[in-house]
């Protein structure tokens, strides 16, 4: 479990093909700090397993069912990673619950600066329709292993807003419309709606 507060940017230094699989070596200096084989770490917010870590660097594998569904797939050597270690008891949750299950991808549509000359941006982010029904405003969404806040939603779509930390510290900053990015929502709304289900049979769409 996670909560969507990125801890570093790291790197990805080697991508090793393996039968539908890959074994990602990334360089991310405070997440291996204490990283162990077996422990929880989210990468563009996909929980992945350490598999070995080598002073800086860490290596996990990534199977093909989470390179098809996540921005991992097109990963490449070089790019930039936020990370994140599991979350531990008794601390502060300082974004919201995050399990590191990517429920599908976007796309960023656009990227504003307010007309006030106000340091923080407005993005636009592309879902696919069927998220949409889990998405409300002022609600939570993890993007890429970010815990932010919906200001708008839309039918296929829904903004945030990027504060200038969010820029600096995630790759967020460097994202340019057109690029694909990992969403999961709120794992809250999933499971009232799973319980939903059991008072109102069929209800598989919006009820």
């Amino acid at each position: 479990m996670f909560t969507g507060i990125v801890e570093e940017l790291g790197e990805l230094v080697n991508r090793d093909k393996r039968p539908d699989a890959a074994r990602f070596a990334v360089r991310g200096p405070l997440t291996s700090s204490d990283a162990r084989p077996g422990d929880s770490i989210a990468v563009n917010g996909v929980c992945l397993t350490v598999v070995d870590v080598d002073g800086e660097v860490f290596t996990a594998d990534v199977i093909g069912e989470t390179l098809r569904r996540s921005s991992l797939g097109p990963a490449a050597i070089g790019d930039r990673l936020n990370l994140e270690r599991a979350a531990k008891l008794g601390h502060r949750l300082g974004g919201h619950l995050v399990q590191g299950h990517v429920d599908g991808t976007g796309t960023l549509l656009s990227r504003t600066a307010p007309q006030s000359g106000a340091p923080w941006e407005l993005i636009r982010i592309g879902m696919p329709p069927e998220l949409a029904r889990y998405v409300v405003e002022k609600g939570s969404i993890t993007v890429d292993g970010i815990s932010l806040t919906v200001i708008e939603v839309g039918a296929d779509q829904f903004s945030v807003g990027l504060i200038p930390t969010t820029q600096q510290l995630t790759t967020l900053g460097l994202r340019r419309p057109g690029d694909v990015m990992n969403l999961e929502v709120d794992v809250i709304a999933k499971y009232v709606e799973r319980l939903a289900r059991d008072y109102y049979p069929g209800c598989d769409q919006p009820c």
